[in-house]
C-alpha cells in the first residue's frame, strides 16, 4: 500500500510506471481527496485513473477517501460555467472526476431509534459498561453537537465514549 497525498498527485504517473514493473499488487491511497478553486492537478488524477494512452497498471489499485461528493467546491464548478463555451461541459468534466470511483458510501441521516441501535451495537461489540440510559443521554447530546445522526457520527462518539472508559478500540 503506497499513501500518496492530494498535493503530490502530479508525481503519480511517474510512481505508476515503476509499480507498473513491478511484480508485486499495489493499493494507492489518497486520505480526505478534494481540490480547490486554482488547482488544476484533477485533471492529471482523472487521466491517470483512466490510464492515458498505456492504459492503467494492472497491479494498481487507487483508493481515494473524500468528504465531498464532487471533489470540487460548487463555486469553482460554476466558476468555469460562466467561462466555458459549453457551460455544462466544463461543469461534467469536473463531476466526471467522482465518477470515476466505483464506490460511494454515504454517510446518511438515520432515524434516532436508529442511530442508538447502531451506538448499542457497537457499545456492545467493545464492552462498554456505561449504562444504558447514560450512553444513550451522551449519544444523543453527542449527536445534536454534530448537526447529525448517522452511522460516521455513531462510530465518532463510540470512539469518545470508549476512551472516557480507558478502553483501546482494535
Amino acid at each position: 500500500m503506497i499513501e500518496i497525498h492530494r498535493e503530490d498527485i502530479a508525481s503519480l504517473p511517474r510512481c505508476l510506471s515503476h509499480m507498473r514493473a513491478d511484480a508485486r499488487r499495489f493499493i494507492v491511497f489518497c486520505d480526505d481527496l478534494s481540490f480547490d478553486h486554482d488547482d488544476t492537478s484533477y485533471k492529471s488524477l482523472k487521466a491517470v485513473l483512466e490510464g492515458g494512452i498505456e492504459g492503467r497498471p494492472e497491479n494498481v489499485l487507487f483508493y481515494a477517501t473524500s468528504n465531498r461528493r464532487h471533489l470540487l467546491p460548487r463555486d469553482m464548478m460554476e466558476n468555469e460555467r460562466s467561462t466555458a463555451i459549453n457551460p455544462s461541459e466544463a461543469v461534467e468534466e469536473k463531476v466526471s472526476l467522482s465518477d470515476r470511483f466505483g464506490l460511494w458510501i454515504g454517510f446518511h441521516n438515520c432515524s434516532q431509534a436508529d442511530y442508538l441501535e447502531m451506538v448499542h451495537g457497537y457499545a456492545a461489540h467493545f464492552g462498554l459498561t456505561t449504562p444504558r440510559e447514560a450512553l444513550e443521554a451522551a449519544a444523543l447530546q453527542w449527536s445534536m453537537g454534530r448537526g447529525a445522526r448517522s452511522g460516521r457520527v455513531a462510530w465518532q462518539f463510540i470512539q469518545d465514549a470508549a476512551g472516557r472508559e480507558g478502553i483501546r478500540l482494535g
